[in-house]
């Protein structure tokens, strides 16, 4: 694999973002292209004909257009639907995530937290990994589309508010020692989440080990040099200063229109 490989990473919002660092990283000679369907956000409440039916059209269209080595599913939502078609469809690796309930029961002594959206923790495919992973210890589950919108607006420059937060946090605070951060939005409200649930609670995120996988997949090493990194939306373009200038630390031009072909 050349080490100037094009990785498509995708999702419903800006989330994504703290699974592209964790690669970037491990892996910053790479092309890079992400591409947030906001037009569609929240994932959560459409159907599961219709989000695999965008999603592959998006990703099909992508992969052909930017000549795409491997796809990133950076939503927990999309990854629990749409892997199966995508990997049917396309002869290049794709790596979704999924809550990193194992680990995180691993290292727990008393409970487990999980956070993520409401249709995660309703999802059969979370109570499964529940199931099969974390038999021995309880797992407190928290649904919040709040959380996602924090995330969002944070990195458009909003600060975050610990009390709001507080509340939303508040069914699970003190009855666990471990968190898992189960939507890729999570990251990026990490230190705040931190700070209301205590330095004794240990936050887990899927980050890392997406990032591994990556690395794996492509048979690559670290390598000198920054390739290219290109963003989108789905939705029309609009001047939003603010991401634009969060965007750019993370080696991001500012936000480009995706016309998704009918």
């Amino acid at each position: 694999m050349s080490h100037q490989a094009n990785v498509l990473i995708f999702d419903s919002g800006v989330g994504g973002l703290s699974v592209y660092k964790e690669i970037e990283v491990r892996l910053p000679q790479l092309n890079y292209t992400y591409i947030f369907d906001n037009e569609a956000y929240p994932y959560g409440e459409l159907e599961h004909d219709t989000l695999i039916q965008r999603v592959e059209r998006l990703i099909t269209q992508l992969v052909s257009e930017h000549n795409i080595d491997l796809v990133v599913i950076a939503c927990n939502t999309a990854s629990t639907i749409v892997l199966p078609t995508l990997r049917a469809h396309l002869n290049i690796p794709v790596v979704g995530v999924v809550p990193a309930i194992k680990p995180a029961s691993n290292l727990a002594n008393k409970a487990v937290g999980l956070i993520a959206t409401p249709a995660t923790v309703t999802r059969e495919y979370t109570h499964d990994l529940v199931r099969d992973f974390s038999q021995s210890k309880p797992v407190k589950m928290l649904g919040s589309t709040r959380l996602v919108d924090m995330a969002e607006e944070k990195l458009r420059g909003k600060v975050v508010d610990l009390k709001e937060l507080e509340q939303v946090l508040e069914p699970i605070a003190h009855h666990i020692d471990v968190a898992v951060l189960g939507c890729t939005h999570f990251p990026i409200i990490k230190s705040e989440i931190q700070q209301v649930l205590g330095e004794h609670v240990v936050l887990v995120d899927s980050g890392e080990a997406i990032a591994r996988r990556v690395q794996t997949l492509l048979e690559l090493e670290s390598a000198q040099g920054v390739g290219v990194r290109e963003i989108y939306s789905t939705a029309p373009p609009w001047e939003e200063r603010a991401l634009n200038c969060a965007l750019a630390e993370l080696g991001f031009n500012p936000v480009l229109h995706f016309h998704l072909a009918i």
